[in-house]
């Protein structure tokens, strides 16, 4: 998504992405209202073959542009006349170098971008994993838990589109902020409102806990052209987003044991806690080997030369 659309690639880059959210809704009702220990085989069989059908189907049609190829109307070395892209583009200015996955990781912004990951995802899966648990445990019924984990994915994708259609407006790195910031809070919003059995306030923090979860992703893809360019950004967002992996681990393993060891209260401080501290992190970063204080032109002989 980003080769196709450098000059403003976080709305598009975010709408893409929202399909890893909204995929998820029939699955909510299917995994918690029909499937069981007596056929749970060959439901999540057929699951994946059909996914891994519409998967290979639709990546048949992928295509990717040229290298360094930009749209015929936005120059990258000048401000574009469309005033959506000049705006985007003085915001998130394009990479001045096409760094490879070594030249990336030695600017040492994919490590503060990878821990940054590890932290939000890790909160985010936590949520996914426990929310349930604590909806039942506050005295709602299966069904109405099951309708708020859909509203969070419904608005986790959905969230993800507007993130990043933002971020073209007002900037990548503040709007990573922003998002870090509703991510903590929302998990200090949804404890409160099960200790004071609440249902619409849980229902309405489950979805703005939706909402952070899922625009974390698209900040950091498009980031990731950002910073280091799109003709090695697969390469490049892999390293970022192998934190995944470690997330993951984090967030349903380590917070089990947090959980049985400090409860639903003391694991939801902690990751709401996490979040903001990712949030913090988040200020240190910058893009490589480009002036804080400059536009779209600092240096353009760099860019000029990769651009040739």
């Amino acid at each position: 998504v980003g080769k196709w659309y450098p000059e403003r690639k976080g709305g598009k880059t975010g709408f893409v992405n929202g399909g890893f959210a909204y995929g998820s809704v029939p699955f909510v009702f299917i995994f918690t209202g029909y499937m069981d220990l007596t056929n749970f085989r060959w439901v999540l069989v057929s699951v994946g073959l059909f996914l891994a059908a519409m998967v290979a189907v639709a990546g048949y049609f992928f295509q990717d542009p040229p290298k360094n190829w930009w749209p015929a109307d936005v120059d990258p070395l000048r401000p574009p006349t469309d005033p959506r892209a000049r705006r985007a583009l003085a915001m998130n200015p394009p990479a001045v170098h096409q760094y490879t996955p070594k030249e990336a990781w030695q600017t040492g912004r994919v490590a503060l971008m990878w821990f940054c990951l590890l932290c939000t995802s890790g909160v985010n899966i936590f949520g996914i994993a426990f929310q349930v648990d604590i909806g039942k445990e506050a005295g709602f019924a299966g069904g109405i838990v099951a309708t708020a984990m859909s509203l969070k994915a419904i608005v986790n994708g959905t969230g993800r589109g507007v993130i990043g259609w933002l971020s073209d407006r007002y900037g990548r790195k503040r709007c990573l902020i922003f998002v870090c910031i509703v991510l903590g809070l929302s998990q200090y919003g949804i404890l409160w409102a099960a200790d004071i059995k609440n249902l619409p306030l849980f229902l309405i923090f489950s979805s703005i806990s939706g909402f952070g979860g899922g625009a974390i992703f698209p900040m950091f893809a498009a980031m990731t052209a950002d910073y280091f360019g799109e003709n090695n950004n697969a390469s490049n967002y892999g390293l970022v987003y192998s934190s995944k992996l470690v997330s993951g681990l984090l967030g349903s393993g380590m917070g089990a044991i947090v959980v049985s060891n400090w409860g639903h209260t003391g694991a939801f401080t902690l990751a709401g806690s996490i979040s903001l501290f990712a949030g913090f992190v988040a200020l240190f970063l910058s893009q490589p080997g480009r002036p804080k204080d400059k536009g779209i032109t600092p240096n353009p002989q760099p860019l000029g030369e990769e651009m040739a």
